[in-house]
């Protein structure tokens, strides 16, 4: 049930409406989603809208050249399925080669440099969209791409804070890698307001509405992403590219206090969550103020514990399969929550053993009918590695940068392997009728884990309503590293970070545009019995959410 009085705890009043709500990054892809449920799409068709538009209107976050996931829960049925359009290692790229050109040299030093042609995986996100209609859409491709087909053509004013970022790729990636120049004007990003237009990703989003994914996977499309890394010194092939396929699975899942929450399983990051949040359940966070040196210590090595874990057992399953049932065990849970120390940090947290018993964007769509999409869509890196095939007005992905070079280890490059993904949606339904509860994700490299898990307590533990929950000031653990310095959101009072500093955590205190550090997310929640939705949009970012 939705409150009868609504507490104002937040920058903004959160968004209630009865049709559908779409929640993004940008607010042109808002009006994208918003478009395609007045035309009778679903969820789905409505994500794919505004994911396409985002393409469009925020391309140094996502694109045609990344990867995507999404969550989808069915009304119907109570269903939440898992999509994973993430690419793989082409076949020509090997350990064996890396070490012969010098790449590695240790289990120390064992990364592709982060815009290298060889961090260049198979781009997942056309054929995801692709098959996320085909299974729960109700309208045609060509009808849900025609608004960012439309943005494309036009052009549109770039959002300050996209405009800001898009001058750091620029900067870093653009102007010097191959065919970079083109999601650029002369150089350098639009400015705040400043009309950009993309002829060649009107092209490429034509040629997919017309012909679906073998017109990105083959043909003329296919050809220019091969020949541009190649000649930049990369191994990506044709035969590559025609091989992909999505897979469809089953998510992973826990329970925190009366919720069940849905993660994408590996070689997605979700399951660094749910760890987390399996630790946290057996402390009585509600005892103490959201923002208190307790809390929020608790709540770091909670995740400093889960990322020591996800960082050895995260992994494409097809080639090292995690112990799942074992990791997410609550007795797993007591031995982890054991170590935490609950006055003092501990900084070298390593993986467990369980019990054996056998740069990104994030955008939330809830449809009239209760049909919800998580979805998230992502080049890694901004730009990625900022290398355009030339004139079709997208960037390809670094996220081949994630794979370790040390052969013992799970996550070791391989070909044809998936490498592990920090990107993750997420959703929660009810344990007492599995009824939609939340449709939310929190984008932003190695924060998305930590964004999911303080969301949800702020929504579970305090009752905030999504917009105060995405409003309340952060923390992040600096790479996902189980020891990484703590970087704390402006907002979070003086005393509350000496108190943490006197535990033996490495702070640092982070305001202004690079808040984005802390993610930015979106939330929808449903009420059971009246159908209501209730959105948010992180005030991180430019975007909203909205309804009609």
């Amino acid at each position: 049930m939705m409150p009868n009085k609504l507490e104002f705890r937040s920058r903004r009043s959160p968004v209630f409406g009865l049709r559908g709500i779409v929640a993004t990054s940008q607010p042109l892809a808002v009006a994208a989603g918003l478009e395609i449920l007045s035309q009778g799409g679903s969820a789905a068709d409505a994500a794919i809208a505004t994911a396409a538009a985002l393409n469009v209107t925020e391309p140094t976050s996502t694109g045609l050249g990344g990867d995507c996931f999404a969550l989808y829960y069915e009304a119907a049925s109570s269903r939440v399925t898992a999509l994973n359009g993430s690419g793989r290692a082409p076949a020509g790229l090997t350990l064996e080669r890396l070490r012969h050109e010098g790449f590695y040299r240790s289990p120390s030093n064992a990364g592709l440099p982060p815009y290298h042609p060889y961090t260049v995986t198979v781009p997942g996100a056309a054929a995801g969209w692709c098959d996320l209609v085909e299974r729960f859409g109700r309208l045609s491709l060509d009808k849900v791409l025609a608004p960012a087909i439309r943005l494309a053509q036009e052009g549109f004013p770039a959002a300050p804070l996209t405009a800001y970022f898009w001058q750091r790729g620029a900067e870093k990636q653009l102007r010097t890698a191959p065919g970079g120049q083109e999601l650029t004007i002369e150089g350098r990003a639009p400015r705040p307001g400043e009309i950009f237009r993309n002829p060649g990703l009107a092209r490429t989003l034509i040629r997919l509405s017309e012909g679906g994914k073998s017109a990105f996977y083959q043909g003329e499309i296919a050809e220019a992403i091969t020949q541009v890394v190649g000649n930049a010194g990369g191994c990506l092939t044709s035969e590559d590219l025609a091989s992909h396929h999505s897979t469809w699975e089953e998510p992973v899942h826990t329970t925190y206090r009366d919720v069940q929450v849905w993660e994408c399983p590996p070689n997605g990051q979700g399951l660094t969550a749910l760890l987390a949040l399996n630790i946290l359940e057996g402390f009585d966070l509600a005892a103490s103020s959201p923002l208190s040196a307790q809390r929020l210590h608790l709540q770091i090595e909670a995740m400093r514990l889960a990322f020591a874990d996800a960082r050895w057992y995260i992994a494409d399953p097809a080639f090292n399969p995690a112990p799942l049932e074992d990791l997410l065990s609550k007795a797993y849970a007591v031995s982890r929550r054991a170590l935490i120390d609950p006055k003092k940090a501990v900084l070298d947290q390593s993986y467990g053993t369980p019990f054996s018993s056998s740069d990104t964007v994030y955008l939330s769509v809830v449809d009239g009918d209760g049909n919800a999409c998580s979805f998230i869509n992502s080049n890694y890196m901004g730009f990625g590695t900022g290398i355009v095939p030339s004139g079709w007005g997208f960037s390809l992905q670094n996220r081949g940068h994630n794979f370790s070079l040390d052969p013992d280890h799970p996550n070791a490059l391989a070909p044809g392997k998936r490498p592990y993904h920090t990107i993750i949606p997420a959703m929660a339904t009810r344990l007492a009728d599995s009824s939609l509860y939340a449709c939310f994700g929190v984008m932003g490299g190695f924060m998305q884990p930590q964004g999911h898990v303080q969301v949800i307590s702020g929504l579970v533990d305090d009752g905030l309503d999504p917009q105060a929950a995405l409003d309340r000031p952060r923390f992040c653990i600096e790479d996902g590293t189980a020891g990484g310095r703590i970087a704390l959101e402006a907002g979070i009072p003086p005393h509350v970070s000496d108190q943490l500093c006197e535990m033996g955590h490495h702070l640092y205190i982070v305001n202004g545009q690079e808040r984005a550090l802390f993610g930015r997310g979106q939330i929808i929640l449903r009420d059971p019995q009246t159908g209501v939705l209730q959105g948010g949009s992180d005030p991180r970012a430019d975007g909203c959410a909205m309804t009609f």
